[in-house]
């Protein structure tokens, strides 16, 4: 845990650094919290269309785009929704049944997505609003009036690691997600321990590398809250461009990275199974790219350990997967994470060269998968 007082001064440092110092996306030094370029699907093409420019681009700082499947009629909580760009995508996409909250420690950013409700609302045609927005912390959501157990998704852009708490901000999030919630965020990570020196460093923190978790700690913090293990879904290297800011982090290296946590109901199922996918979520009709290690195809059976029957059987993908006990070949992979796989080497050592390629990190330390290919 961090001391009060080192909490309170993190939390103003960074709130000057991004009210004050960052009045657009290239004033950045690093590219942590900057989404790279990947292709977008014309729905969300258009739905980005639809947003006002002061939420758009000129305030926006994130490491990916944050957009989970099967969103529609969800309840969805944002934390760190900034000036609100992702709120607005995801009013779209979950629809006039839905619902976005969005929380932020920045006023200034908050006041800018608050101005901005009616003209969405206008411009998506509904008749009241669905989304919200709330000035406070992400380690503090009872503050704030969130509920226990009623949000579907809670989402983060490359915000954890600004907070000094991370285990705080997990908790949070597993106390309002409803049972079977997902926790779907992209954040950065440390090859290692971070130093004294980085970890109070003004300028590295705001660049969100030096509250950046080890990522050996992302699984622990998740275990001890209640989480499934982390699901990888994509990894990116960090590069920093800035010869000051390499000089003082040395050889810890960072990678951008999206993970999805499930709260996963006590007996949801007791061992491996096989699912098919039915196609019928829109804009993956053909297949869902679940994580790095699950693909699933239309029509295709695919055998999955207890923790992935017990995910998909107990969130809302429920409905768009047969589900049914025992497995042809045995387990095609033990766990998100990769424990104590049982699986031919060919096809996880098929999810390392993909990996590797878009992350090209030491595979001793890329998400503990170096265990399963032991």
């Amino acid at each position: 845990a961090v001391a009060a007082p080192c909490r309170e001064l993190i939390h103003q440092e960074v709130q000057d650094y991004y009210s004050k110092e960052l009045q657009k996306t290239e004033d950045l030094k690093t590219n942590a919290c900057v989404t790279s370029a990947r292709p977008l699907s014309k729905v969300v093409r258009d739905a980005l269309e639809r947003i006002h420019e002061e939420v758009h681009a000129p305030r926006y700082y994130g490491c990916s785009l944050v957009i989970p499947e099967c969103l529609s009629s969800c309840w969805i909580l944002d934390l760190g929704c900034g000036s609100g760009r992702d709120c607005y995508l995801l009013s779209q996409l979950v629809g006039e049944q839905g619902h976005i909250t969005g929380i932020d420690m920045t006023e200034g950013q908050v006041e800018v997505a608050k101005k901005h409700v009616a003209y969405h609302m206008d411009k998506f045609g509904y008749r009241k609003p669905n989304v919200e927005f709330f000035h406070g912390y992400m380690e503090k959501l009872g503050d704030a009036g969130l509920a226990d157990e009623s949000y579907d998704i809670v989402i983060s852009n490359c915000v954890i690691n600004l907070a000094p708490d991370k285990r705080a901000v997990l908790q949070e999030a597993f106390r309002v997600l409803k049972p079977g919630g997902e926790m779907y965020f992209s954040d950065t990570y440390a090859s290692q321990p971070l130093s004294e020196t980085i970890r109070k460093h003004r300028v590295l923190w705001g660049e969100c590398l030096a509250g950046a978790l080890y990522w050996r700690d992302l699984y622990s913090i998740a275990e001890e809250v209640g989480f499934s293990p982390p699901c990888l879904v994509t990894a990116s290297p960090i590069t920093i461009g800035n010869k000051e800011l390499e000089g003082i982090i040395g050889d810890c290296r960072f990678v951008s990275a999206t993970f999805r946590l499930f709260k996963v109901p006590g007996g949801s199922w007791a061992g491996p199974g096989q699912v098919i996918y039915n196609g019928g979520i829109v804009g993956h009709e053909r297949e869902l790219v679940f994580d790095a290690n699950f693909t699933f195809k239309e029509g295709e059976v695919v055998d999955v350990d207890a923790e992935m029957a017990a995910i998909l059987q107990s969130s809302r993908f429920a409905d768009e997967f047969l589900i049914q006990a025992g497995g042809a070949n045995g387990v095609a992979l033990q766990g998100c994470c990769c424990k104590g796989v049982k699986v031919s080497r060919g096809r996880l050592h098929g999810g390392l060269r993909n990996l590797g390629h878009e992350c090209p990190m030491p595979s001793e330390w890329l998400w503990g998968i170096r265990k399963a290919v032991a």
